[in-house]
């Protein structure tokens, strides 16, 4: 389905290891608000739209999600390469290191593991692009909050890179829910609601 080329999306190149930082980074990799559950909610709302304009915004996005997967878990790599066991306590980085070393871990900033519950998809194409729009907005909100922590500029270019797509993505599915929206008519816009469409 998909033809895979063998670099990132966008360079990720961290010369100076910052374990504190790829303590908080991470969670855009397995947190709330991360990529890995806006590539699995997005891949798995698209089985369920009608609409093949729809599908494929979906598709597209849930992809790239992947993609930025992919750079968030470099970051955190090249966050915490070469590091002596000193570093990595000073740096608050212990506690992850001791169940994971430096790993990529699915997991949120304060260490919670990656939980299904963070993938929304309810099978009603209006109901999940609502979704959809919220879940970018909040992983804008996590890239502004990573933003107020970085001081180094390798780690800032990615970190608005990324964010530059969250409010591509807000776009993107805007325009999925004016299309969807403009199918509805009286007998599917609450196609399994009894009171609205007169079956008893």
């Amino acid at each position: 389905m998909w033809i895979y080329e063998k670099k990132l999306q966008y360079p990720v190149n961290i010369k100076r290891p910052n374990a504190a930082m790829a303590k908080i980074i991470i969670s855009q990799y397995g947190g709330p608000d991360g990529e890995s559950g806006a590539s699995v909610r997005y891949l798995s709302q698209r089985f369920s739209t009608p609409y093949p304009e729809v599908r494929a915004i979906l598709t597209d996005i849930g992809t790239e999600e992947l993609a930025h997967m992919e750079m968030i878990g470099a970051m955190v790599y090249q966050l915490t390469k070469g590091l002596t066991a000193e570093q990595i306590k000073e740096q608050g980085f212990d506690a992850y290191f001791v169940d994971h070393t430096t790993g990529v871990y699915l997991a949120a900033a304060a260490g919670t593991p990656f939980t299904a519950a963070y993938v929304g998809v309810k099978g009603d194409v209006i109901a999940d692009l609502n979704e959809d729009l919220a879940a970018e907005q909040k992983a804008r909100v996590t890239y502004d909050n990573l933003l107020r922590y970085a001081d180094d500029p390798d780690v800032i270019d990615p970190l608005r890179f990324l964010r530059e797509r969250e409010i591509v993505h807000y776009q993107r599915f805007g325009e999925g829910l004016r299309r969807a929206t403009e199918h509805l008519d009286d007998r599917n816009f609450y196609a399994f609601n009894p009171n609205f469409d007169g079956v008893r």
